[in-house]
């Protein structure tokens, strides 16, 4: 398979349809026709303001998509991946609960029903089957929202988009929602090499049994098409005949896949029409209005989403992928683009691509931002643009200019990404926002700018972060002002100080002027890197710092006396995660007192809820350092005496494939893991049915 020359814009494009679709459906997902037209009339923009709801929310359609995706780098981009794996992804990415899925109870919620299914033991897909789970449940939407990332990795391949895709839904569905899924990951996958619409349904059909309902569907749909002039006559054609009342459960594929037909019929290949048939018509609009948006981001590329209204600026983006691989969850429309690119490209033994180096921040694809937005707080008070333009870079062919006006003494021009949960999006409803910030205190923050040779006047150039403090206000650290001439370029360079605990919520640059002055300046890129070197402790007051937490606990609160919090477990194993998958060589140590466990300690290369190193306190004065990869190994064991009620320091190593276990300064283990070796991740606590209390804690580099 070779890929397009514009691969990585056409996924970057549907990628962006996906999340634009999701963002513009979300405030009325679920609302009927009916309620749609008298309400909102035909959905040809963003209504969240009307419905007073943010833009930019958590979603399971997006969070799944690029969440099970996963299951290929953890398990060595095969192209023999199957669903087993692919449900063993579920269970260490999931939070129960909490994370992607709505969790509306046994036999209710599909997703729901499978993860019991995983959680007792069941491999996939006996997990999502109608034997097991029946008919109705087998068959709802989950299997089709979820499954784009599956059609963007095989560009030109819709057969092995539809294998991989098959394997994915299976995991929780089965039947007609398996065919959907199909469908819709086959038409992504050949509409990198095709645009006519009709061949691509033909292409999607191709994989799913002529005598199933989806196939009669959409026979009946084109049937429809080549009568009807307007869609609001065949959509209630769609409804007469496939109407949620015809199937059973909440939210039925049969019903939903109708209407993404209908859209991309009707629509005739335009973005805006398409995504406004697909939310105009009701039912599951996100989920719709997602998986439509990303078919026609890949057919039409970028430039297909600029034909319209301004879709991309108020997005700006920006996604939010909460999991149990925290460090993941603030992220952006590049970064997951490029995500999937590489995986494409492993699976064809290719290189992965890293522009600029590998840099963070880098604005490679046109129109990109990353996140990035003026700074609108009390004391940046310069008139700021941004705009992504050719050119200005070093490294690449793309750049953020900064462009400022009446920028004098007391203002300053100032833009900023996220790096955690922000003030605002602590407002956030519906699914839980769970992170943890992507940078550190003790990291290497860099930066590279120019100036255009045209400005004025020069100007002072810092890196800042915000960060909220010891009583969960908003605060802010600078580094030191380097001068920028008109015409230069400058590098700037900062160690991530100490915010003592609490957590940084965006990064950015700070440009000021002794005289009034307007001008521009390019941002070639943005990055960090290097192992933290902080305490992850309770600040002193506040209760924003449980935020920087994953908890995969039953139980985690404030302590008392000389305990900072406590962690509790009913029964199982809990992780209470935070951190970056990035993370490689490092130590983290811990002072904890075991009030009652079966087994409790720290972990680190921690990658979710099953693959993580942990060193822990046994029953009978025992210590074991155990490895958690598609079940739990016993890498070591051994004698040592603790106490419950009694304070002890962990401290575990990790460098390269040695490991180093202390228990009270005493190393317990000094052993190479040769097998599969688990080579990043965060850090974590691990609690087995019981309770325990936390002290201090801090990673630092290893000398």
């Amino acid at each position: 398979m070779s890929f397009p020359s514009d691969y990585i814009e056409r996924v970057y494009a549907g990628t962006l349809g996906k999340i634009i679709g999701v963002y513009l459906g979300r405030p009325f997902e679920g609302w009927s026709y009916d309620r749609i037209s008298r309400e909102l009339g035909d959905v040809n923009y963003y209504v969240h303001q009307k419905l007073s709801a943010p833009l930019v929310v958590t979603d399971d359609d997006i969070t799944g998509t690029f969440t099970f995706l996963r299951a290929l780098e953890d398990y060595g981009f095969s192209k023999a991946l199957n669903a087993e794996q692919i449900g063993q992804t579920w269970l260490n990415y999931l939070i129960e609960k909490k994370t992607i899925l709505w969790w509306g109870g046994m036999g209710n919620s599909t997703e729901h029903t499978a993860y019991m299914r995983l959680k007792a033991g069941v491999k996939a897909p006996e997990s999502g089957s109608i034997a097991l789970n029946g008919k109705v449940v087998a068959e709802q939407i989950g299997a089709q929202i979820f499954i784009d990332g599956w059609g963007m990795i095989a560009p030109g391949d819709p057969a092995l988009a539809a294998d991989f895709a098959k394997k994915a839904a299976s995991v929780s569905h089965d039947g007609e929602a398996i065919y959907g899924a199909q469908v819709v990951a086959a038409i992504e996958a050949q509409a990198f090499v095709e645009s006519d619409i009709d061949k691509l349904i033909d292409t999607g059909l191709s994989f799913v049994p002529k005598d199933s309902i989806i196939a009669q569907m959409i026979a009946d749909i084109r049937e429809w098409h080549g009568i009807d002039k307007d869609w609001r006559e065949t959509r209630a054609k769609i409804e007469r005949h496939y109407g949620y009342d015809k199937f059973g459960g909440n939210c039925h594929m049969v019903p939903n896949h109708g209407l993404i037909i209908l859209a991309l019929l009707y629509g005739e290949g335009d973005f805006q029409k398409s995504l406004m048939i697909a939310n105009t018509s009701g039912w599951d609009t996100d989920c719709n209005s997602g998986n439509v948006g990303c078919i026609l981001g890949i057919i039409n590329g970028l430039a297909g989403l600029e034909t319209g209204p301004d879709w991309r600026g108020p997005v700006a983006d920006r996604i939010l992928i909460p999991t149990a691989d925290p460090g993941r969850t603030i992220s952006d429309a590049v970064s997951e683009s490029y995500r999937i690119v590489n995986a494409a490209r492993a699976l064809q033994g290719e290189a992965p691509l890293k522009p600029k180096n590998g840099a963070r921040f880098h604005f490679s694809l046109p129109g990109s931002v990353q996140g990035f937005r003026a700074d609108d707080s009390p004391d940046a008070l310069g008139v700021t643009t941004i705009e992504n333009v050719a050119g200005k870079s070093e490294t690449g062919e793309r750049s953020l200019a900064i462009r400022y006006q009446n920028l004098a003494t007391g203002r300053a021009s100032r833009v900023a990404t996220s790096t955690f949960i922000t003030p605002a999006d602590l407002k956030m409803g519906g699914y839980e926002l769970i992170a943890s910030p992507t940078i550190y205190p003790g990291q290497n923050l860099r930066a590279t700018l120019s100036a255009d040779s045209s400005n004025e006047n020069s100007v002072a150039a810092r890196l800042f972060l915000s960060f909220y403090d010891e009583h969960d206000k908003p605060a802010k650290h600078f580094s030191d002002p380097s001068e920028l001439s008109p015409g230069a370029t400058l590098e700037l360079q900062w160690k991530v100080p100490d915010t003592e605990g609490c957590a940084i919520y965006e990064v950015g640059i700070d440009l000021t002027s002794e005289s009034r002055t307007s001008g521009a300046v390019a941002l070639d890129f943005l990055t960090w890197e290097g192992t933290p070197h902080c305490t992850l402790n309770r600040p002193k007051s506040g209760s924003l710092w449980k935020r920087n937490w994953a908890s995969g606990v039953n139980g985690f609160e404030g302590g008392g006396g000389s305990e900072q919090f406590r962690i509790m477990q009913d029964a199982g194993t809990g992780l209470l995660i935070q951190g970056c998958r990035e993370w490689t060589d490092y130590s983290f140590e811990a002072k904890i007192t075991p009030h009652m466990s079966a087994a409790c300690g720290i972990a680190v290369r921690v990658q979710g809820m099953k693959r993580y190193y942990a060193l822990l306190l046994c029953a009978e004065n025992r210590v074991k350092l155990v490895k958690a990869l598609d079940g739990e190994k016993i890498l070591a064991e051994g004698h040592c005496v603790w106490e419950f009620g009694t304070p002890h320091t962990l401290r575990l190593e990790a460098k390269g494939d040695r490991l180093h276990g202390y228990v009270d300064g005493y190393r317990i283990f000094d052993l190479h893991d040769k097998d599969e070796p688990l080579a990043e991740g965060a850090i974590a606590f691990v609690i087995e049915e019981g309770r325990v209390g936390v002290q201090g804690a801090g990673i630092s580099p290893l000398i």
